[in-house]
């Protein structure tokens, strides 16, 4: 109830100024540029563009941490830190942008979708590359030893999640140009890439459920196994919220 007033709120703001600005045009005390500027600014101002921004340094992440995940399986551990640190910057960079589009929202800005819904897909969004993070940091806690077949499924699975954090980056693009000109086939291209999404952590959930089972029969030693089966946890959380991020889209490009 408190998000629809906000909304309505917004609305009518926006309406009484573009009304003001036609009544000022009409007596004379603006010019009809000066009236068009001002309605551009005010309509088509848009936080999708930041969001965008955003969304692709999600989508290099992705492959930051398959680079990574592969350094540290060749025992390279050198360039797994190095690349580390990367994500850790990156992370930190898209924070930055994060916090400036949720603080820049305001009142008078007349949005496509509801704040709230907005506000929780860049929540999702964010969270994929939190996780990415976290799964680096965890990784880097024990020397690179790993039997061979599990090192293999491993970078399977994140193989797997590179997929969906990629399409977001492409989600994000189509929404925007769905809000931007209300085409239906720019609509139907944003359910797809959200279906693919989905489809795409159905599939990384079972290499996850497999990998974890083949550590219980492959792993005897207990610390290695936890160590492993934490971080295969958390490479499928990464997932888990690019999906979270594909179903707020969902929503609000639902009619």
């Amino acid at each position: 109830m408190v998000h629809n007033l906000a909304f309505y709120y917004d609305f009518g703001n926006n309406y009484l100024r573009a009304y003001v600005a036609y009544i000022l045009l009409k007596t004379g005390y603006v010019t009809e540029d000066e009236v068009r500027g001002s309605l551009v600014q005010l309509f088509y101002k848009t936080p999708f563009e930041n969001l965008l921004k955003h969304a692709e340094k999600v989508k290099l992440c992705a492959q930051m941490l398959l680079e990574a995940a592969e350094y540290y399986i060749n025992g390279e551990v050198e360039k797994f830190d190095e690349m580390t640190e990367k994500v850790a910057l990156l992370e930190s960079s898209a924070d930055q942008l994060k916090r400036n589009i949720r603080n820049h929202l305001p009142r008078g800005l007349l949005m496509p979708v509801e704040k709230f819904q907005f506000l929780e897909y860049l929540r999702e969004q964010d969270k994929v590359l939190d996780k990415v993070e976290e799964a680096l940091y965890w990784l880097s806690y024990r020397p690179p030893d790993l039997p061979k077949e599990i090192a293999e499924d491993l970078l399977d699975l994140v193989k797997g999640v590179v997929a969906p954090i990629e399409k977001l980056a492409q989600l994000t693009e189509e929404a925007w140009n769905y809000f931007r000109n209300g085409r239906e086939r720019d609509r139907i291209l944003v359910k797809k890439s959200v279906r693919d999404i989905s489809q795409w952590e159905n599939e990384a959930d079972l290499l996850e459920r497999e990998l974890i089972k083949r550590i219980f029969q492959e792993v005897p030693e207990p610390l290695k196994a936890f160590h492993l089966i934490k971080l295969i946890g958390i490479i499928g959380q990464i997932a888990d919220h690019a999906q979270n991020a594909g179903d707020r889209m969902r929503a609000m490009v639902a009619k």
